[in-house]
């Protein structure tokens, strides 16, 4: 059905969302702005734009501004011009939201968003100067765990690592998943889950699989920024559903659902990144309604599953718990509590699914690499694992606090004081971009809240790892930042 031509031109937008401290052009934030409430059909096709007089008036800028924002939303596909009648806004086609997702991952390196982030996530910096960072630091991990399954497999007969793994995965590491499904109320079969090289490819091949051009895939907002990019290079519509403290918005949600008629829903139940909430039972009973009265999946990434004391409050909830795989496609993996090197992640989902998703696994890559699927089955199977985790969720228990105490000493608000999980998520209060910079200047790589959103539009938010974010020089001139920034 096409969409009806709305003769009227656009108001102005009222919201400030031109700030001089973003550290962005002007240019630039009206050209994301724009662009992003078009990628989300807040702004619908067939839209007059505010003439180019009257935005310049209404928000004080110059008119070459106007024009130059104005012509770059043309040149992206954004706009069209109409001689003698004005800028509208056009439909965007599958092509130009993969042009414009490549554009995106091609960014300058000195402009902070998430190629920003992962490339100075790899230069080593020592963890104490990455508060930012999204794994523990080695000395809260147990080497020794890892090593000595390395050295047990070395002994083995070398044959088996000469050949092909199986393309579903090391049989003996699903069956042992099969069990710590169970403990988490989740009935599968060996059959029915499917090892990958970490999440992050269990996540690329269930949108590969399921979404086409033009798609539509709701994520929390905030999120973990890896899926905007990869799913928006599918030509999928990313969305996001604003996240409370119990789990996504349920109005929101709702009426989002209504207006896009998603095909997929990415949602952390437990632990979610980055605020490291957990979802209420019953607005997991709510989104599985919503699900089946609509018709989308729920894709439920539980990568921080195992830094969850089982007896926390509050309690955690899984959709895939409540669901037992009919509609919801869960998650997990072992980089956060083992070894981020270990990338040895799995899926778990309907008998149909996990076929489908075994041959595409096939298609792309043959299989998965065996040699850490038995490290990691070794340390499951031998029960120290358990042992660990409760040293590693009471050192973080004993850091949390401290750390919390510290950033609200600095002006910081949390989202929330959660019990469980690695990591804080607090409001500034002033756009956290530039803070990022001038930390990165000083050596301390930090995470800005424009990374955590679909649009990227600068935010106050920041999140810390509290394994990482205890340094006190860091500390003190992550003070310095922000106060010259608030004078």
């Amino acid at each position: 059905m096409s969409t009806p031509f709305i003769p009227s031109a656009l108001p102005a937008p009222t919201a400030p969302f031109l700030t001089p401290a973003s550290g962005m052009t002007l240019v630039d934030q009206i050209v994301a702005w724009y662009g992003a409430r078009i990628d989300e059909r807040v702004i619908r096709p067939g839209s007059r734009m505010p003439s180019i007089r009257r935005f310049a008036d209404d928000h004080r800028v110059s008119r070459f501004t106007v024009v130059e924002a104005y012509d770059r939303l043309v040149a992206r596909g954004y706009l069209e011009s109409r001689r003698g009648s004005g800028f509208y806004v056009r439909e965007r086609a599958p092509a130009q939201a993969l042009a414009s997702a490549r554009a995106w991952a091609d960014a300058p390196s000195g402009a902070v968003d998430v190629v920003w982030l992962l490339r100075n996530m790899f230069k080593r910096l020592p963890p104490r100067d990455m508060p930012g960072g999204g794994v523990l630091p080695p000395d809260w991990l147990d080497e020794g765990l890892v090593s000595s399954s390395l050295r047990a497999l070395g002994r083995n007969s070398g044959a088996a690592f000469l050949d092909y793994g199986h393309p579903q995965g090391y049989l003996p590491l699903r069956q042992q998943l099969q069990l710590k499904l169970a403990e988490l109320e989740i009935r599968a079969t060996a059959e029915q889950i499917l090892t990958t090289n970490g999440v992050t490819q269990g996540l690329d091949l269930v949108a590969q699989h399921l979404l086409a051009p033009g798609d539509t895939v709701l994520v929390d907002e905030p999120s973990w920024f890896l899926l905007f990019g990869r799913y928006a290079q599918l030509g999928a519509r990313i969305v996001g559903v604003p996240r409370r403290p119990d789990g996504p918005d349920l109005v929101r949600l709702e009426a989002l659902v209504r207006a896009h008629r998603p095909r997929l829903f990415v949602t952390s139940s437990v632990l979610h990144n980055p605020t490291s909430t957990s979802m209420a039972a019953s607005t997991a009973f709510s989104i599985l309604r919503m699900a089946a009265e609509h018709d989308f999946i729920v894709v439920e990434d539980d990568i921080y599953c195992d830094l969850h004391a089982g007896g926390a409050a509050p309690a955690a909830v899984r959709l895939a718990s409540l669901d037992q795989l009919q509609r919801v496609i869960y998650l997990g993996g072992f980089s956060k509590t083992l070894a981020a090197n270990l990338r040895v992640g799995f899926v778990a989902c309907a008998p149909d699914l996990a076929r489908r998703l075994t041959d595409l696994k096939m298609l792309i890559g043959l299989t998965s690499p065996e040699f850490g699927e038995r490290i990691v089955y070794r340390v499951l199977s031998e029960g120290h694992y358990r042992r660990h985790l409760h040293r590693l969720r009471d050192r973080m228990n004993r850091t949390r606090d401290g750390v919390l105490r510290q950033l609200e000493r600095l002006g910081l608000t949390p989202f929330a004081a959660p019990a469980s999980g690695m990591f804080l998520w607090v409001d500034t209060g002033i756009d956290t971009n530039p803070i990022a910079q001038q930390m990165l200047e000083h050596g301390y790589l930090m995470a800005p809240g424009s990374l955590f959103l679909p649009d990227q539009r600068p935010s106050t938010w920041m999140r810390f790892n509290v394994a990482t974010s205890a340094n006190p020089r860091m500390l003190e001139q992550l003070d310095r930042c922000l106060q010259r920034a608030r004078d």
